[in-house]
């Protein structure tokens, strides 16, 4: 996987997490879930491209 890849995951697991948190903090739920979800497909990213370099090498 590239830095690129990499970084830009990381970036969306990170906009996913603080839009989270300000949602939590501002009782906003809609922004909450938002930020879930964004988080968990970032996440989900990374797992799959690690499972791919794990078998590549």
């Amino acid at each position: 996987m590239s830095i690129g890849k990499k970084l830009a995951n990381k970036t969306e697991a990170v906009k996913g997490a603080t839009k989270k948190y300000f949602g939590r903090a501002t009782g906003n739920t809609r922004l909450r879930t938002e930020g879930r979800v964004e988080q968990a497909k970032a996440n989900t990213k990374q797992m799959g491209a690690k499972a791919k370099d794990v078998f590549k090498h």
